[in-house]
């Protein structure tokens, strides 16, 4: 297939084939579509929704290619907005987080002492996914959420190697913002009242520079996630410019570009969450008409062979202590670690004005999502 860009509003001309390089690499985000001519022979609009997504992810593969950019030191505010243009992810080098050289598990237990904090449970290590119900029903399911020390919760993902503990899996992943939240900006003195984690809010940055200033704000949320090789973060995409951080342990990430949301087969499926029985075991119970359906990904391992078609090629990155992974808005992205990881994120709110945000949900099928499940029609 050929296309040629065109200059539009003082754009500059570039003509010819499209061969998977760019001269312009900043045209590398979702708007370069805005900038592709067909050729008569190729009218985009003329195809059903399905080509037309499959041409759009096979032109951002061949423009962008599966490899991930890594830089050797933090970018300043304007080199970092230029990577928000762009919109790929990247691995930056040598962002100092004090917890990097404090957080053992003598100075984490030491720190917390008897303090409470929210731990996610499941059977099977998957927090926030796909799950078959007892009733044979696949449902969204949220985790059950036990309250534990910190000296506990290290020493069961320590000690145990296959991350069960009494049949369970536990995974520090509360997502609210349990390190600092919008309002530790409004009333810095609530962090030490409100986050179960006040002893150590002293070793991790609220925000970071070079990325409040790009982006012209704070952080919505920064968060601290602890687990071990058994959790799994299902594939999901968030509406955050995600700045992420591991501390100890790696993380492994499988990552698609939002011009492949066509091939995660989003799903529309009823909620539910694990709870305790009287005897304390887990069980999974959904949760009735009055909580609304959930869209989420109906491929539960991306990593597995034909899981995804041939054509679409994950791009696999892992992150060492250390390493720190821009992951720009709309990017699918499935989790793994190996042994105990500990790692932080901060959650910059996105730019809704301009194209992205419009061009973000199309890629995501504004077509009508079916069901996750097959109702069986009334004999």
């Amino acid at each position: 297939m050929k296309a040629r860009r065109t200059a539009t509003s003082g754009c500059p001309v570039i003509t010819g084939p499209v061969t998977g390089k760019t001269s312009r690499p900043e045209y590398s985000g979702p708007e370069i579509f805005l900038f592709l001519e067909l050729e008569p022979s190729h009218n985009f609009l003329s195809m059903d929704f399905s080509s037309s997504v499959h041409w759009l992810s096979n032109e951002y593969r061949d423009l962008n290619g599966t490899t991930v950019e890594v830089v050797d030191y933090p970018p300043t505010a304007l080199e970092f907005a230029r990577l928000i243009h762009i919109s790929r992810p990247v691995i930056i080098k040598g962002f100092h987080v004090p917890a990097l050289q404090l957080w053992s598990d003598e100075y984490l237990t030491e720190q917390m002492g008897e303090r409470q904090i929210s731990v996610a449970v499941t059977p099977n290590g998957r927090a926030d996914a796909i799950t078959e119900g007892p009733d044979g029903r696949l449902y969204f399911v949220e985790p059950a959420v036990d309250k534990m020390i910190m000296k506990d919760l290290l020493s069961g993902l320590i000690s145990d190697t296959h991350g069960h503990v009494n049949g369970e899996i536990r995974y520090l992943q509360s997502q609210n913002g349990n390190l600092f939240s919008s309002e530790s900006f409004r009333q810095p003195e609530s962090d030490k009242r409100r986050s179960e984690f006040a002893p150590l809010l002293k070793d991790v940055p609220k925000e970071i520079g070079w990325c409040s200033e790009a982006l012209g704000h704070v952080p919505d949320a920064v968060n601290l996630w602890v687990g071990n090789g058994q959790s799994i973060t299902s594939i999901h995409s968030d509406p955050y410019e995600n700045i992420y951080t591991v501390v100890r342990g790696q993380k492994h990430f499988l990552l698609l570009p939002p011009t492949d949301s066509w091939c995660l087969q989003e799903r529309l499926y009823p909620h539910a969450q694990y709870t305790r029985d009287s005897t304390g075991k887990l069980e999974l119970i959904p949760s009735g008409e009055a909580v609304p359906q959930v869209r989420w990904s109906s491929v539960q391992n991306p990593d597995l062979a034909g899981s995804l078609p041939n054509d679409v090629s994950p791009i696999m990155v892992t992150l060492m202590p250390g390493d720190t992974l821009y992951l720009p808005v709309g990017w699918w992205h499935y989790v793994r670690q190996t042994d105990l990881t500990i790692a932080l994120n901060w959650w910059y709110d996105a730019e809704l004005r301009g194209m992205s945000w419009v061009l973000l949900n199309f890629l995501r099928n504004p077509i009508e999502v079916p069901s996750g499940n097959i109702e069986e029609p009334d004999q």
